[in-house]
């Protein structure tokens, strides 16, 4: 009973030490990553995107897929904002594309990538998301073609009121709105890392499932039914790595976890039918795999140490004020649910700035 107890205490401390550590190592490249984001917030609106993704464009889809790589939006984030991109008269395959690639990645995740994962795949994963993204809005547009009754004139804009200036704007988005609708998925994607470094140690499961398609398939069965948004799925493909698991069979999990989920896959089927829904899995599926190929069979033996899967180093004290920084800014919203002050955030890019220049 004594050797249970001081094994669950053992590991009980391995777990919070974890946690902690993660969390520093991920902290300065997301805080820095936020404020990013709270400038892109204001710099860009759904009307302004929507203006260059209209249906006959051939180009639509790569232009989609541009600006969805750098925006912070989750996969349940993104729907609202591609439903109002439809709505202003985005074409098929562009609505397509913007919904594959933005959950996939966005400007935090692309810096806090860098910070627990290493250059190479701080670059892989974004570029994998605007090819998969591009892809398959050509494949919406050759395959599931635009109906004549689809295009639709975008509505006049309601008239604005008075609004808080863009830097007020910017900060709000950045560390209030952003991390309240990440907060539940990164605090769960850190556990998990945790919980994978207490449990297992450095290489296990690599022993295990070994390399090539058979982790691949493994982290595509994971990853597809599992929600977890891009930031939050670092921290999990951290601990999947640090527990050897290949960096292409963890990059089929950034992938796909992010970009499918139920909502998402309902809210294409209702905007774009359902040969567009397959179309899009199909490519997902496609894509993930052969980005994890590609970056296990030739990537990594080309560039070795360009991806961080070490076990983590002491972090001095402004990595810990970082981590206790964004803690805080991860645990607020609960408090704030419960005195009845929070709010579901709206889309991150706003439908009331049709210029795309700051306030």
């Amino acid at each position: 009973m004594v050797c249970r107890m001081s094994m669950l205490t053992r590991n009980l401390l391995k777990f919070v030490v974890g946690f902690w550590g993660v969390l520093a190592q991920m902290a300065p490249y997301l805080l820095f990553g936020f404020a990013v984001a709270g400038l892109l917030s204001v710099a860009l609106s759904a009307r302004w995107v929507a203006r260059h993704l209209r249906g006959g464009d051939r180009w639509a889809p790569v232009k989609a897929a541009l600006f969805g790589v750098p925006l912070p939006l989750c996969s349940c984030g993104v729907i609202p904002v591609t439903a109002e991109l439809r709505r202003q008269g985005a074409g098929r395959g562009a609505t397509a594309a913007f919904l594959m690639s933005t959950p996939q990645t966005g400007v935090d995740s692309m810096i806090a990538t860098y910070g627990m994962l290493g250059p190479l795949l701080a670059v892989f994963r974004p570029l994998a998301a605007f090819v998969s993204g591009a892809l398959c809005g050509a494949l919406v547009d050759r395959w599931a073609p635009e109906a004549p009754a689809d295009s639709s004139p975008p509505p006049d804009a309601a008239p604005e009121g008075p609004r808080p200036p863009w830097w007020a704007r910017a900060l709000r988005h950045g560390f209030v709105t952003l991390p309240r609708s990440i907060h539940r998925a990164v605090l769960l994607g850190l556990a998990i890392s945790a919980a994978l470094g207490a449990l297992f140690p450095p290489g296990f499961l690599g022993e295990r499932i070994g390399a090539g398609w058979g982790s691949m398939l493994l982290m595509l069965a994971l990853g597809i039914p599992l929600y977890v948004c891009s930031t939050g799925s670092i921290p999990i493909a951290h601990g999947l790595i640090r527990a050897g698991v290949s960096p292409g069979a963890a990059l089929v999990f950034l992938i796909t976890g992010p970009a499918t989920n139920a909502a998402a896959l309902t809210t294409l089927v209702k905007l774009l039918g359902a040969r567009a829904a397959a179309i899009y899995l199909a490519t997902l599926v496609a894509t993930a795999l052969g980005s994890g190929l590609l970056l296990d069979r030739w990537l990594i033996p080309a560039l070795p140490g360009a991806v961080c899967h070490a076990d983590l180093v002491a972090t001095g004290w402004a990595g810990h004020a970082a981590a206790a920084a964004l803690f805080v800014l991860l645990v607020a919203p609960f408090f704030r649910r419960r005195t009845g002050a929070g709010k579901s955030p709206g889309p991150v890019v706003s439908t009331a700035n049709p210029t795309g220049r700051h306030g």
